[in-house]
């Protein structure tokens, strides 16, 4: 061409590169092509209008998806589309590979992408080069997908913003990885670093709390929106000439700053830095987009959870008092609180310790149906009402009398949400040992004996709080003797782990009985046996549900023995148990029985158990039928394991003394005192000053003989 001559048409200058040339149009969804672009499709070298359908039907079907997708990436980022299309014949068959460039623009009017594009023949990169690996086509494409699957999985399972950030850090893009990650946050008008991967220790310094106006990439990206992609560091200098000298001593070669974008908010920025050039091809920029994406939905979720157990420990700690090892003369308490559901992670379980005006103090533990925060508010309502009364010097009984008609107040000013409480509260005498309890719909309390015997205590209840406001609620007294400790708990730690009541109790009294260590070293033994990761191997015949809270209170009467200041070398080698029989409960009988059978849990002759069963429900029956007072049930064993005792005495203040008759065949009473004759190995009955003592003795033996003795008066 001279000098001075006019320059060739474009279309010409196109056809003689081999460039076709290509306009499409989605709002009609007519694609128009020059002859050159026709003679690349296949089709006849002549300018023709093909509709959507009819290129397709000339594409690989997996290179039009790709298409669609770097259109829309290329138009939200104001950059060029580009990609190499597979070209094929009428039986299916490759015939050319393509590279298509365009500049498309979205139309928000009608809502459609118009594009001027270029088509050129290009050969088919060999698999495993560069050239390769930046192609649509291939391996890298599956490669890609499959990455997309593993990230966003990974990223779906983390919890927390650092699980999310070694996530980011261990993501292996195909075929180009940074060496360097940063996330920045935005607190106000500032930059905030979240979490880096790829630099040293104090190398965030200069980009903390950076104002968002600085002429940095990130803070243009929060303040746009719109993704930075820097291929050299010679784009870098110059078009951020200000922060390059920030960036240059990392010695990278390629950076990527992308947003971090939930529901329409940029909460910050992404940067992907690596130490060789990277073109950022659309498919490049279409991986490094999607993992942005995907980073921010899992920054925002591990930031509610977060915020949500913050709150959580902050009501946990305002609702729940601050225990460390308490020391009360002659007692030790420890308390353990475990929240294990979902949600906001607290319910209504609490205890709580109260000095009382006696100079007493008084244990509760209790449980809001329930797992919301309207059963934690209710807990916290409670736990105070509870406090206010013990404060004010009410017995057991008028302290959870007052605190259910408290809760059914509470119901009836909102009928939709009623609600009830279980709730145990024991009254301490320090000095005596002397426990008095009262309990609503709660789990009795367990008592670990001194030889580590651990005996379910039964007392006697009313309906749980919030039911009925004229609710009574019996106490029970018995006492706590030198080195046995007492635990009270919800029924999280019992029913944990697919567990019922008896079950679970049968969990939690192996490892009370086998504990040797401190009444700390003990909470926590039992907190991780129902809930730790070797609970998982103890679970019971129910669903394995953990959703329930663990409040539990352990309560330890000092003595040589019981370990409770640090590890006990030798237990005593004596149990001992009390329970009183009124006239109006001759139910009790049976809990007498119980109570024996699990203080000769360890017997070594089971007919001498049964026994000793038959002779204390003789003993309490005579007293209930023969005279109008209440019985006193006392058992003690003592000695070594193979040579022990038992001795059981049932105490009443009746002077009668019992004799021995003859009954006939067909009466129906007089036999009492033969059973005790023929079965014990020793009995009597002592006079005391008021009343009498009826007492018998079985000696573990060998053989299991249970001999009768003459009777001793």
């Amino acid at each position: 061409m001279r000098t001075g001559e006019p320059l060739p048409a474009v279309g010409e200058v196109l056809a003689a590169l081999a460039t076709g040339l290509w306009h499409w149009d989605t709002a009609t969804g007519l694609v128009t092509v020059d002859s050159e672009a026709a003679r690349l499709l296949g089709l006849p070298a002549e300018q023709v209008s093909l509709t959507e359908a009819q290129v397709r039907s000339r594409l690989h079907p997996v290179d039009w998806n790709e298409i669609t997708g770097v259109v829309q990436l290329a138009a939200a980022e104001g950059t060029l589309a580009e990609v190499r299309i597979r070209i094929m014949d009428d039986k299916g068959r490759v015939v050319r590979v393509v590279r298509s460039r365009s500049k498309p623009s979205f139309d928000r009017v009608r809502k459609a992408y118009e594009l001027i594009g270029t088509l050129q023949e290009v050969t088919e990169p060999a698999p495993g080069t560069p050239a390769g690996r930046s192609a649509v086509t291939g391996d890298w494409r599956r490669s890609r997908e499959a990455f997309l699957l593993d990230a966003g999985r990974a990223l779906a399972e983390a919890r927390s913003t650092q699980e999310v950030l070694r996530v980011a850090a261990n993501l292996a893009m195909p075929g180009f990885s940074p060496d360097g990650l940063a996330v920045f946050g935005v607190e106000g008008d500032r930059l905030t670093i979240i979490g880096h991967h790829g630099q040293r220790p104090g190398d965030e310094d200069p980009f903390l709390h950076m104002p968002l106006d600085t002429d940095y990439p990130a803070a243009e990206v929060v303040r746009t929106g719109r993704a930075v992609y820097l291929s050299s560091p010679v784009q870098y200098k110059a078009r951020y000439p200000v922060t390059w000298p920030l960036a240059e001593r990392f010695g990278r070669r390629s950076w990527a700053f992308l947003p971090l974008i939930v529901a329409g908010r940029t909460i910050g920025a992404w940067l992907a830095a690596f130490a060789y050039p990277v073109a950022f091809t659309p498919d490049e920029r279409s991986v490094l987009t999607t993992v942005a994406r995907m980073l921010a939905q899992a920054l925002s979720r591990a930031g509610a959870a977060e915020s949500q157990r913050e709150l959580t420990d902050g009501l946990q700690r305002t609702m729940l008092p601050r225990l460390g090892p308490q020391r009360i003369p002659g007692m030790l308490v420890a308390a353990r609180y475990v929240p294990t559901g979902g949600g906001l992670q607290v319910g209504g379980d609490w205890y709580d310790v109260i000095p009382l005006p006696s100079g007493r103090f008084a244990l509760v533990i209790g449980d809001v149906q329930g797992h919301d925060v309207r059963a934690a508010g209710l807990m916290g309502q409670l736990r105070i009402a509870l406090r206010a009364y013990a404060s004010e010097g009410h017995r057991p009984d008028a302290v959870l009398s007052r605190a259910s008609r408290f809760l059914h107040g509470i119901n009836d000013a909102e009928p939709a949400e009623l609600r009830f409480a279980t709730c145990l509260y024991v009254e301490v005498d320090p000095v005596g040992g002397v426990l008095e309890v009262a309990r609503a719909g709660h789990p009795d309390p367990v008592i670990r004996m001194a030889d580590g015997t651990v005996l379910t205590r039964p007392t006697a209840g009313g309906l749980p709080l919030g039911i009925d406001p004229d609710a009574d609620y019996p106490t029970t007294r018995f006492a706590l003797e030198p080195d046995e400790t007492m635990l009270i708990c919800t029924d999280g730690l019992i029913e944990t782990g697919g567990h019922d009541l008896e079950t679970g109790w049968q969990r939690l009294r192996s490892i009370l009985e086998e504990h040797k260590g401190d009444l700390e070293e003990l909470a926590d033994t039992l907190v991780q046996a129902v809930h730790g990761p070797t609970s998982h191997h103890t679970t019971g015949p129910l669903a394995d549900r953990r959703e329930d809270d663990i409040a539990m209170l352990l309560l330890c009467r000092e003595g040589e023995g019981c370990g409770c200041g640090g590890t006990a070398s030798v237990r005593p080698l004596v149990r001992r148990t009390m329970l009183t029989v009124a006239q109006a409960e001759p139910e009790r009988i049976a809990v007498a029985r119980q109570q024996l059978r699990e203080l000769l849990h360890d017997w070594d002759s089971p007919d001498q158990v049964d026994s000793a069963v038959l002779l204390v429900s003789e003993t309490l029956t005579n007293v209930l039928v023969h005279t109008d007072t209440d019985a006193l049930l006392t058992a003690q064993v003592d000695g070594e394991p193979g040579e022990r005792r038992l001795r059981v005495e049932v105490t009443d203040a009746s002077d009668d003394l019992p004799h021995k008759r003859r009954p006939g065949e067909l009466a129906s009473s007089g036999r009492g005192l033969m059973l005790i004759e023929l079965l014990a190995h020793a009995w009597g009955v002592d006079p005391r000053g008021r009343g009498k003592s009826t007492w018998f003795e079985l000696y573990e033996s060998a053989d299991g003989s249970t001999p009768g003795t003459a009777s001793a008066f």
